[in-house]
């Protein structure tokens, strides 16, 4: 009998418990993969109006054989000559991290990905402090690309999955973090039949949710929401 319930615990734990993503294991379906460049157009929700406060585009590019561009540019209404580029370089295959920059008017930062470390530096402009960053990481994403790691794998009802990530915020976390996938379903978007993804992630304790609603057949992001400790964001791609 103890042996029974022992074997039963065993196979309880593996049962329930939650599959962890890294490029080791993650199922990619690289044909899907596109150069492509889209605008979404970015709203805040102010008690039930939406008000547009900026623009988003993101550009994917296959740089050769084995590598994939992500880039996004953000601009804001407010502030039209000022912009914000993020730029990672992913293995296409499995999205294995390569390098990740982000330049705004506060900071700048480089991560250089190897097998074992992440390399690179933070720069603060307004403390003109530059911070050498040096990291131990072994089988991870970059934070920015889980995004698009969601919409070139397998989508199927009620899956759920943690990721392996890697982020550097000298204001949240820094190293090896988990990013969730916390629903999957089949739903309507203005009539068509898209996948609602639902993720949060460990960057801000799980406080950020963001589901992005995907097309099945093209697997374009038609449209995000955003919920940030209270506030309401969408994000709506311009067809």
């Amino acid at each position: 009998m103890k042996t029974f319930l022992l074997l039963l615990l065993i196979s309880s734990a593996n049962l329930f418990s939650q599959k962890l993503l890294t490029p080791a294991n993650v199922k990619i379906d690289a044909k899907l993969i596109k150069d492509e460049i889209s605008e979404a157009t970015w709203y805040a929700d102010n008690a039930g109006t939406k008000i547009e406060i900026g623009s988003i585009t993101t550009e994917l590019k296959k740089l050769n054989k084995t590598d994939l561009l992500i880039k996004t540019t953000v601009k804001m209404k407010q502030a039209p000559d000022t912009k914000w580029t993020d730029s990672t370089i992913v293995k296409t295959a499995n999205f294995e991290p390569v390098y990740h920059s982000s330049f705004n008017m506060m900071r700048d930062v480089v991560l250089r990905s190897g097998k074992t470390k992440v390399t690179g530096y933070y720069f603060d402009k307004k403390a003109q402090k530059k911070d050498k960053i040096e990291i131990p990481a072994a089988d991870y994403f970059d934070s920015s690309s889980y995004p698009v790691i969601i919409r070139f794998s397998p989508l199927k009802e009620n899956y759920t999955a943690d990721l392996s990530i890697f982020d550097y915020n000298p204001d949240a976390k820094k190293g090896l973090l988990k990013a969730y996938i916390t629903e999957m379903k089949k739903t309507d978007l203005n009539g068509k039949k898209v996948w609602a993804v639902k993720t949060t992630d460990d960057i801000q304790d799980k406080t950020t949710t963001v589901t992005y609603y995907i097309d099945p057949e093209t697997r374009k992001i038609l449209k995000q929401d955003m919920e940030l400790g209270g506030r309401k964001m969408t994000l709506e791609t311009i067809q």
